[in-house]
Protein backbone atom coordinates (compact mmCIF):
# COMPACT_ATOMS: atom_id res chain seq x y z
CA UNK A 1 0.00 0.00 0.00
CA UNK A 2 1.05 3.44 -1.19
CA UNK A 3 2.72 5.39 2.12
CA UNK A 4 2.43 9.40 0.55
CA UNK A 5 -0.26 11.06 -1.82
CA UNK A 6 0.93 13.56 -4.93
CA UNK A 7 -1.21 14.75 -6.93
CA UNK A 8 0.03 15.36 -10.62
CA UNK A 9 -2.03 17.55 -13.32
CA UNK A 10 -1.53 19.00 -17.14
CA UNK A 11 -3.03 22.09 -17.61
CA UNK A 12 -3.37 25.25 -19.67
CA UNK A 13 -3.61 28.74 -19.33
CA UNK A 14 -7.11 28.53 -19.97
CA UNK A 15 -7.81 26.44 -16.77
CA UNK A 16 -4.93 26.70 -14.18
CA UNK A 17 -7.14 27.91 -11.80
CA UNK A 18 -9.73 25.42 -11.76
CA UNK A 19 -6.69 22.92 -12.14
CA UNK A 20 -5.15 24.18 -9.19
CA UNK A 21 -8.79 24.29 -6.79
CA UNK A 22 -8.89 20.46 -8.24
CA UNK A 23 -5.35 19.71 -7.44
CA UNK A 24 -6.09 20.96 -3.46
CA UNK A 25 -9.00 18.33 -3.34
CA UNK A 26 -7.13 15.63 -5.16
CA UNK A 27 -3.93 15.90 -2.84
CA UNK A 28 -6.16 16.40 0.37
CA UNK A 29 -5.23 19.71 1.23
CA UNK A 30 -8.61 19.66 4.36
CA UNK A 31 -7.07 16.97 5.93
CA UNK A 32 -3.14 18.43 5.86
CA UNK A 33 -4.32 21.42 7.01
CA UNK A 34 -5.86 22.97 10.27
CA UNK A 35 -8.21 25.03 9.47
CA UNK A 36 -8.94 26.26 13.03
CA UNK A 37 -5.35 28.32 12.73
CA UNK A 38 -3.88 30.77 9.96
CA UNK A 39 -2.08 30.12 7.27
CA UNK A 40 1.17 31.36 5.38
CA UNK A 41 1.92 31.14 2.05
CA UNK A 42 5.23 30.95 1.55
CA UNK A 43 6.17 31.74 -2.34
CA UNK A 44 9.46 31.27 -3.34
CA UNK A 45 10.74 34.52 -4.93
CA UNK A 46 14.83 33.00 -6.32
CA UNK A 47 15.28 36.37 -8.18
CA UNK A 48 13.44 39.88 -7.87
CA UNK A 49 14.27 39.76 -12.15
CA UNK A 50 10.96 38.51 -13.69
CA UNK A 51 12.24 35.14 -14.86
CA UNK A 52 9.39 32.61 -15.26
CA UNK A 53 10.48 29.13 -13.69
CA UNK A 54 12.55 30.62 -11.19
CA UNK A 55 9.92 31.85 -9.32
CA UNK A 56 6.17 31.56 -7.78
CA UNK A 57 4.26 32.14 -10.95
CA UNK A 58 0.94 34.70 -10.45
CA UNK A 59 -1.19 31.86 -11.38
CA UNK A 60 0.01 29.53 -8.57
CA UNK A 61 -0.96 31.83 -6.06
CA UNK A 62 -3.72 33.16 -7.13
CA UNK A 63 -5.01 29.76 -7.38
CA UNK A 64 -3.65 28.62 -4.12
CA UNK A 65 -5.69 31.97 -2.21
CA UNK A 66 -8.67 30.98 -3.70
CA UNK A 67 -8.54 27.20 -3.51
CA UNK A 68 -7.72 27.45 0.29
CA UNK A 69 -10.32 30.30 0.94
CA UNK A 70 -13.22 28.25 -0.87
CA UNK A 71 -12.40 25.33 1.76
CA UNK A 72 -12.61 27.84 4.79
CA UNK A 73 -9.20 29.08 5.33
CA UNK A 74 -9.72 32.76 5.57
CA UNK A 75 -7.17 34.04 7.31
CA UNK A 76 -3.66 34.17 4.91
CA UNK A 77 -0.57 35.70 5.04
CA UNK A 78 2.82 35.54 3.56
CA UNK A 79 6.01 36.35 4.93
CA UNK A 80 8.86 36.90 2.46
CA UNK A 81 12.79 36.95 3.55
CA UNK A 82 15.78 38.99 2.60
CA UNK A 83 18.47 36.69 0.39
CA UNK A 84 22.16 38.62 0.01
CA UNK A 85 21.20 38.70 -3.59
CA UNK A 86 17.46 38.78 -4.18
CA UNK A 87 15.01 42.22 -3.65
CA UNK A 88 11.73 40.28 -2.31
CA UNK A 89 10.05 43.62 -2.70
CA UNK A 90 11.21 44.38 -6.32
CA UNK A 91 10.43 40.63 -7.16
CA UNK A 92 7.11 40.34 -5.38
CA UNK A 93 6.22 43.46 -7.57
CA UNK A 94 8.33 42.37 -10.52
CA UNK A 95 6.89 38.60 -10.98
CA UNK A 96 3.13 39.84 -10.60
CA UNK A 97 2.62 38.88 -6.91
CA UNK A 98 1.68 41.48 -4.95
CA UNK A 99 -0.84 42.67 -7.03
CA UNK A 100 -2.38 39.51 -5.83
CA UNK A 101 -1.69 39.72 -2.46
CA UNK A 102 -3.23 43.19 -2.91
CA UNK A 103 -6.32 42.35 -4.80
CA UNK A 104 -7.25 39.22 -1.86
CA UNK A 105 -5.94 41.35 1.34
CA UNK A 106 -3.43 38.35 2.04
CA UNK A 107 -1.29 41.07 4.46
CA UNK A 108 2.58 40.52 3.09
CA UNK A 109 5.09 40.47 6.00
CA UNK A 110 8.65 40.05 6.20
CA UNK A 111 10.79 38.03 8.41
CA UNK A 112 13.76 40.26 8.85
CA UNK A 113 11.40 43.54 10.10
CA UNK A 114 11.44 43.40 13.58
CA UNK A 115 7.57 45.35 13.61
CA UNK A 116 6.94 41.96 11.44
CA UNK A 117 8.10 39.26 13.57
CA UNK A 118 10.76 38.45 16.54
CA UNK A 119 13.02 35.80 16.10
CA UNK A 120 13.47 33.17 18.98
CA UNK A 121 15.98 30.39 19.86
CA UNK A 122 14.17 27.32 19.45
CA UNK A 123 14.98 24.08 20.88
CA UNK A 124 13.85 21.14 18.82
CA UNK A 125 12.55 17.58 20.23
CA UNK A 126 14.30 15.65 17.35
CA UNK A 127 17.67 15.00 17.03
CA UNK A 128 19.52 17.35 14.20
CA UNK A 129 21.71 16.25 11.49
CA UNK A 130 24.37 19.30 11.30
CA UNK A 131 21.95 22.85 12.58
CA UNK A 132 22.76 22.48 16.24
CA UNK A 133 26.35 22.58 15.37
CA UNK A 134 26.21 24.85 12.87
CA UNK A 135 24.44 27.38 15.63
CA UNK A 136 25.99 26.73 18.95
CA UNK A 137 24.81 29.16 19.59
CA UNK A 138 21.34 28.40 19.33
CA UNK A 139 18.85 27.50 16.45
CA UNK A 140 16.54 30.98 15.62
CA UNK A 141 13.11 31.09 14.00
CA UNK A 142 10.42 33.85 13.54
CA UNK A 143 8.18 33.63 16.36
CA UNK A 144 5.21 34.54 13.77
CA UNK A 145 5.97 30.90 11.98
CA UNK A 146 4.92 28.99 15.39
CA UNK A 147 1.11 27.25 15.37
CA UNK A 148 0.96 28.18 11.98
CA UNK A 149 -0.36 26.17 8.41
CA UNK A 150 2.38 26.63 6.05
CA UNK A 151 2.05 25.86 2.32
CA UNK A 152 5.17 26.23 -0.05
CA UNK A 153 5.07 27.73 -3.18
CA UNK A 154 8.17 26.40 -5.06
CA UNK A 155 8.64 25.48 -9.08
CA UNK A 156 9.96 22.32 -10.83
CA UNK A 157 13.66 23.67 -11.22
CA UNK A 158 17.24 22.15 -10.67
CA UNK A 159 19.62 23.35 -8.38
CA UNK A 160 23.53 23.88 -8.59
CA UNK A 161 23.81 22.49 -4.92
CA UNK A 162 21.22 20.16 -4.47
CA UNK A 163 20.52 18.81 -8.15
CA UNK A 164 16.60 19.80 -7.59
CA UNK A 165 14.51 22.09 -5.51
CA UNK A 166 11.25 22.55 -4.55
CA UNK A 167 9.05 21.90 -0.94
CA UNK A 168 11.68 21.10 1.19
CA UNK A 169 14.16 24.16 -0.07
CA UNK A 170 11.47 26.50 0.09
CA UNK A 171 11.68 26.33 3.88
CA UNK A 172 15.43 27.39 3.87
CA UNK A 173 15.34 31.17 3.49
CA UNK A 174 11.63 31.65 5.84
CA UNK A 175 12.99 29.82 8.56
CA UNK A 176 16.78 30.94 8.92
CA UNK A 177 18.15 34.55 9.04
CA UNK A 178 20.94 36.03 7.06
CA UNK A 179 23.15 33.55 8.24
CA UNK A 180 22.23 30.92 6.63
CA UNK A 181 25.29 30.75 4.29
CA UNK A 182 26.89 29.01 6.90
CA UNK A 183 24.95 26.01 6.26
CA UNK A 184 25.86 25.78 1.88
CA UNK A 185 28.79 22.74 2.86
CA UNK A 186 26.07 20.62 4.51
CA UNK A 187 22.93 21.83 2.83
CA UNK A 188 21.54 18.52 2.35
CA UNK A 189 21.33 17.90 6.26
CA UNK A 190 20.01 21.16 6.85
CA UNK A 191 17.33 20.87 4.71
CA UNK A 192 16.16 17.41 6.94
CA UNK A 193 16.84 19.21 9.89
CA UNK A 194 14.60 22.37 8.58
CA UNK A 195 11.59 19.60 7.99
CA UNK A 196 11.77 17.95 10.94
CA UNK A 197 11.19 21.77 12.64
CA UNK A 198 8.64 22.35 10.25
CA UNK A 199 6.71 18.84 11.65
CA UNK A 200 6.97 20.30 14.86
CA UNK A 201 6.34 23.72 14.47
CA UNK A 202 3.59 23.81 12.09
CA UNK A 203 -0.08 21.86 12.77
CA UNK A 204 0.08 21.66 8.98
CA UNK A 205 2.66 21.81 5.79
CA UNK A 206 1.36 21.59 2.58
CA UNK A 207 2.70 22.50 -1.06
CA UNK A 208 1.88 23.16 -4.70
CA UNK A 209 4.84 23.27 -7.03
CA UNK A 210 4.07 24.74 -10.43
CA UNK A 211 5.60 22.99 -13.59
CA UNK A 212 4.09 24.79 -16.14
CA UNK A 213 7.43 26.03 -17.09
CA UNK A 214 10.40 24.62 -15.60
CA UNK A 215 13.72 25.32 -14.99
CA UNK A 216 16.24 23.02 -16.98
CA UNK A 217 20.14 23.88 -15.90
CA UNK A 218 22.04 25.62 -13.40
CA UNK A 219 18.99 26.66 -11.08
CA UNK A 220 17.74 28.45 -9.60
CA UNK A 221 18.50 31.41 -11.81
CA UNK A 222 20.44 30.60 -14.61
CA UNK A 223 18.13 28.11 -16.65
CA UNK A 224 16.32 27.48 -19.36
CA UNK A 225 12.48 27.82 -18.80
CA UNK A 226 11.12 24.72 -20.63
CA UNK A 227 7.19 24.36 -21.01
CA UNK A 228 5.73 21.06 -19.55
CA UNK A 229 1.84 22.33 -18.60
CA UNK A 230 2.62 20.55 -15.11
CA UNK A 231 0.94 21.40 -11.61
CA UNK A 232 2.05 19.10 -8.50
CA UNK A 233 0.79 19.39 -4.69
CA UNK A 234 1.18 16.99 -1.58
CA UNK A 235 1.40 17.27 2.56
CA UNK A 236 4.15 15.17 2.04
CA UNK A 237 7.30 17.38 1.32
CA UNK A 238 9.91 14.98 0.57
CA UNK A 239 6.92 12.36 -1.66
CA UNK A 240 6.56 15.80 -4.27
CA UNK A 241 10.05 16.67 -4.08
CA UNK A 242 11.07 12.99 -4.88
CA UNK A 243 7.75 12.87 -7.63
CA UNK A 244 9.23 15.98 -9.31
CA UNK A 245 12.99 14.86 -9.02
CA UNK A 246 11.87 12.47 -11.18
CA UNK A 247 9.55 13.55 -13.80
CA UNK A 248 12.97 15.83 -14.38
CA UNK A 249 14.92 12.76 -14.77
CA UNK A 250 16.50 12.31 -11.51
CA UNK A 251 16.55 9.34 -8.98
CA UNK A 252 15.05 10.56 -6.09
CA UNK A 253 16.77 8.65 -3.70
CA UNK A 254 20.67 9.21 -4.94
CA UNK A 255 19.81 13.21 -3.94
CA UNK A 256 20.85 13.32 -0.53
CA UNK A 257 18.16 15.34 0.80
CA UNK A 258 15.72 13.21 -0.06
CA UNK A 259 17.43 9.90 0.65
CA UNK A 260 18.18 11.20 4.27
CA UNK A 261 14.50 12.70 4.82
CA UNK A 262 12.91 9.16 3.69
CA UNK A 263 15.59 7.50 5.92
CA UNK A 264 14.48 9.71 8.96
CA UNK A 265 10.84 8.79 8.36
CA UNK A 266 10.08 12.28 7.57
CA UNK A 267 8.54 11.56 4.60
CA UNK A 268 8.82 9.27 1.61
CA UNK A 269 11.79 9.25 -1.11
CA UNK A 270 10.88 6.20 -2.82
CA UNK A 271 9.01 6.26 -6.08
CA UNK A 272 7.15 2.88 -5.41
CA UNK A 273 6.30 3.76 -2.08
CA UNK A 274 4.42 7.23 -3.63
CA UNK A 275 0.58 7.35 -4.69
CA UNK A 276 0.54 9.61 -7.52
CA UNK A 277 -3.12 10.43 -8.19
CA UNK A 278 -4.01 12.27 -11.69
CA UNK A 279 -1.39 11.93 -14.30
CA UNK A 280 0.57 8.53 -14.87
CA UNK A 281 3.69 10.41 -14.72
CA UNK A 282 5.78 6.93 -14.12
CA UNK A 283 7.17 6.89 -17.54
CA UNK A 284 7.75 10.41 -17.90
CA UNK A 285 11.85 11.67 -17.96
CA UNK A 286 12.96 14.96 -19.25
CA UNK A 287 16.29 14.54 -19.57
CA UNK A 288 16.89 17.38 -17.45
CA UNK A 289 20.65 18.38 -16.18
CA UNK A 290 21.99 20.78 -13.70
CA UNK A 291 24.73 22.08 -16.01
CA UNK A 292 27.04 24.73 -14.42
CA UNK A 293 28.33 28.00 -15.06
CA UNK A 294 31.23 30.39 -13.76
CA UNK A 295 29.02 31.39 -10.73
CA UNK A 296 28.14 27.65 -10.06
CA UNK A 297 32.03 26.51 -10.40
CA UNK A 298 32.99 29.47 -7.90
CA UNK A 299 30.47 28.20 -5.43
CA UNK A 300 31.14 24.50 -5.79
CA UNK A 301 34.90 25.17 -5.30
CA UNK A 302 34.38 27.31 -2.19
CA UNK A 303 31.19 25.12 -0.53
CA UNK A 304 32.84 21.77 -1.43
CA UNK A 305 36.27 21.73 -3.21
CA UNK A 306 39.50 22.50 -2.22
CA UNK A 307 38.53 26.05 -1.05
CA UNK A 308 36.28 24.46 1.69
CA UNK A 309 38.83 24.99 4.46
CA UNK A 310 38.70 28.74 3.81
CA UNK A 311 35.44 28.92 4.04
CA UNK A 312 35.62 30.54 7.96
CA UNK A 313 37.93 33.38 6.41
CA UNK A 314 35.38 33.97 2.89
CA UNK A 315 32.04 33.71 4.93
CA UNK A 316 32.22 34.54 8.49
CA UNK A 317 33.99 37.70 7.85
CA UNK A 318 33.72 40.54 5.99
CA UNK A 319 34.98 38.85 3.16
CA UNK A 320 31.67 37.47 2.69
CA UNK A 321 30.32 41.15 1.00
CA UNK A 322 32.75 40.58 -1.72
CA UNK A 323 31.30 36.92 -2.82
CA UNK A 324 27.79 38.68 -2.17
CA UNK A 325 28.49 41.56 -4.54
CA UNK A 326 30.28 39.47 -7.49
CA UNK A 327 27.35 37.13 -7.46
CA UNK A 328 24.93 40.31 -7.77
CA UNK A 329 26.92 41.85 -10.36
CA UNK A 330 27.34 38.60 -12.31
CA UNK A 331 23.54 37.85 -12.21
CA UNK A 332 22.18 40.97 -12.41
CA UNK A 333 24.03 43.03 -14.76
CA UNK A 334 26.21 40.14 -16.56
CA UNK A 335 24.07 36.97 -17.23
CA UNK A 336 20.39 38.19 -17.00
CA UNK A 337 21.53 40.82 -20.42
CA UNK A 338 23.37 38.46 -22.24
CA UNK A 339 21.37 35.28 -21.80
CA UNK A 340 18.34 35.77 -19.51
CA UNK A 341 16.67 38.11 -20.96
CA UNK A 342 16.54 36.26 -24.15
CA UNK A 343 15.56 33.22 -22.36
CA UNK A 344 12.78 35.00 -20.70
CA UNK A 345 11.70 36.60 -24.37
CA UNK A 346 11.23 32.91 -25.26
CA UNK A 347 8.97 31.91 -22.39
CA UNK A 348 7.53 35.32 -22.97
CA UNK A 349 6.59 33.84 -26.37
CA UNK A 350 4.38 30.74 -25.08
CA UNK A 351 0.72 30.72 -23.80
CA UNK A 352 1.69 31.01 -20.56
CA UNK A 353 4.01 34.15 -20.98
CA UNK A 354 1.18 35.81 -22.26
CA UNK A 355 -1.03 34.61 -19.63
CA UNK A 356 1.77 36.48 -17.29
CA UNK A 357 1.75 39.49 -19.17
CA UNK A 358 -1.99 39.67 -18.38
CA UNK A 359 -1.32 40.31 -14.95
CA UNK A 360 -0.55 43.91 -13.34
CA UNK A 361 2.92 44.76 -12.03
CA UNK A 362 1.57 46.97 -9.58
Amino acid sequence: MAQALVAVVKTSPQRVLEDIDRLLGMAGVERALDRAAPTILKDNISWHLPFLSANTTPWQLEGTITGLRRRGFAELSTVHNNTVVTDPVKGGRLNRLTPIYGRYGVPELYNFEPRDMSWVTYQPRAKMLVLDRLYPEGIRLPDYFMGKNIVHLPTVKCHIYTTTTGAMKNAFGGLLGTKRHYTHSHIHQTLVDLLAIQREIHPGVFTVMDGTLAGNGAGPRTMWPEQKDVLLASADSVAIDAVAAKMMGFDPMIIDYIRLAHQAGLGVGLPGEIEVVGEDVSQWDWGFSVGGNAAARVGRLAWFGPLKPLQRLFFHTPLVHLFVWASYLYHDYLWWPTAGKARMRRAGATDWGRLFAGYPRD
